[in-house]
């Protein structure tokens, strides 16, 4: 079958002898390929163009000197005027050291780029939200990693921007970064895949539990990986109802509870030593044990599609619920999960039903920390984001296969605007106050401006289209792969 460059047939485009397992293989390998590819084809995904107009060839007189010396005084005398007469107040830049690049481990500073461009793509065209990507080398002259280096450099950046989005950081340097400097500095400081992750995790969750007719107090649920993404999501999980003694974590050394003196005895994994102490207290030690029975099965931990076993999967409780989100390949296939009895099962990848993905959180999120100019993102500006994300999906209609909206949804990205929006006024963050109606339409109007702008570049043949040869080249060496 001849794929249509939309890619919107790639589930049927794999010619039908193939295994489900195999077909599974061959799109992430198509994927792959295809990606390289593309970004060659493009040099990366972003660039700059200017948001102002040249009438004539005194609107350079206007944009540079004389004219722009009263913007920078006027600057100097109120910084927060920076927001207004710059582009300050709509741009957020992405920060990585590259550590933790998706499931490929320590890639190289400049590894992490083709992760944070896309981060920058997705913010602009889902939120209309300007984006730049930095990454950063945090190495020290032993060669390790430094938080501190990380921390100086963002506090460093802030003046120049209105929110920094954390990305890719590895544990443990991920939590000290993160909390040092959302409490230090005067703009919000975001970690995508912690904060974003739970976020988004919460709102599926949510739809999940409410699809099996069971309540987030009495979930008995277990999380698989203990990194920063995990972490984060059992934290706002318990903000939001769920009960520490129905649950039950691991990292790679075993389960999580009030015995593990190695995180005990570790001040930097002071995180993970709250878990230990607030969750599972009967001390379950094996992920079989504490699986059996379970309603919720929530893991990120590593790239599979063998880290959980079918016979897990098998022993929880009925209508049991299971997000296996590790990039790029999930812990178990959905199939297979479906196979042996799960009712909803969500990845991170658009390519399976129920895509839990932060993609469809930050853009909104950060748009509606910067509409009110806010000086950090709480946790309750995170929760009240999930419950945006689920009460719309609820209102556009659920299923087992469809727990939350994708990121084709342009309306979904500025009620989230909004509604943060409101919830950094109610938690006093904000710096500048406005109604949730205000904000809406100014976040739709800059969704859509950023979404035509694209298609107009499309359309004009400023952005080429990449040879659809290309998209069947990249197919028949998958399938070739996988045989």
């Amino acid at each position: 079958m001849e794929l249509d460059l939309s890619l919107s047939n790639l589930s049927q485009a794999f010619p039908e002898d193939l295994s489900p397992d195999q077909r599974a293989r061959a799109q992430t390998i198509f994927l792959k390929k295809l990606s390289i590819k593309a970004h060659e084809f493009y040099g990366g995904k972003m660039q700059t163009v200017p948001k102002a107009g040249v009438y004539g060839f005194n609107w350079f007189n206007v944009w540079y000197t004389p004219g722009v010396s009263k913007v920078s005084t006027t600057i100097r005398d109120d910084n927060d005027q920076s927001f207004a007469l710059s582009n300050r107040g709509n741009l957020v830049a992405v920060v990585s050291d590259s550590t933790r690049v998706l499931g490929d481990g320590d890639c190289t500073p400049p590894g992490g780029l083709g992760v944070m461009e896309g981060k920058a793509f997705l913010m602009k065209y889902l939120g209309g939200v300007d984006c730049i990507a930095l990454c950063v080398d945090s190495r020290g002259k032993d060669g390790k990693h430094d938080p501190d280096k990380i921390i100086e450099f963002v506090k460093m950046l802030q003046p120049s921007v209105g929110a920094v989005n954390l990305e890719d950081i590895s544990q443990p340097n991920c939590y000290k970064v993160l909390d040092e400097l959302r409490e230090s500095c005067e703009i919000p400081v975001w970690h995508d895949d912690a904060q974003g992750t739970a976020s988004v995790t919460l709102a599926g969750l949510i739809n999940a539990l409410s699809l099996a007719g069971k309540k987030i107090s009495e979930a008995k649920m277990v999380f698989l990986g203990a990194g920063a993404s995990n972490t984060t999501i059992i934290r706002l999980i318990r903000t939001d109802g769920g009960k520490g003694e129905n649950m039950v974590m691991f990292d790679t050394k075993g389960s999580l509870h009030r015995n593990r003196k190695d995180i005990e005895n570790d001040p930097r994994l002071y995180r993970k030593w709250e878990i230990c102490q607030s969750t599972n207290p009967n001390c379950v030690a094996t992920e079989a044990e504490a699986i059996r029975g379970a309603d919720v099965l929530i893991a990120l931990s590593t790239p599979g599609p063998d880290t959980v076993k079918r016979e897990w999967i098998r022993s929880m409780a009925p209508k049991s619920i299971v997000f296996c989100c590790a990039n790029p390949v999930p812990e178990i296939w959905p199939y297979a999960a479906k196979e042996e009895g799960a009712y909803i099962v969500a990845t991170g990848r658009g390519d399976f039903p129920n895509q839990v993905n932060n993609s469809i959180c930050f853009p909104g999120i950060l748009k509606g920390a910067l509409a009110v100019r806010a000086r950090k993102i709480t946790d309750t500006m995170a929760i009240r984001c999930a419950h945006s994300l689920a009460d719309f999906a609820k209102e556009k209609g659920i299923d087992p296969d469809h727990i939350v909206r994708t990121m084709e949804d342009t309306e979904m990205f500025a009620r989230e605007a909004a509604d943060v929006a409101m919830q950094a006024i109610a938690d006093g963050v904000a710096r500048v106050e406005d109604t949730w109606q205000n904000i809406y339409d100014k976040a739709m109007a800059d969704i859509k401006a950023s979404r035509a702008m694209t298609k107009d570049l499309m359309n004009l043949g400023y952005i080429k289209e990449p040879p659809k040869a290309l998209l069947q080249q990249m197919l028949v060496e998958a399938v070739a792969e996988v045989r």
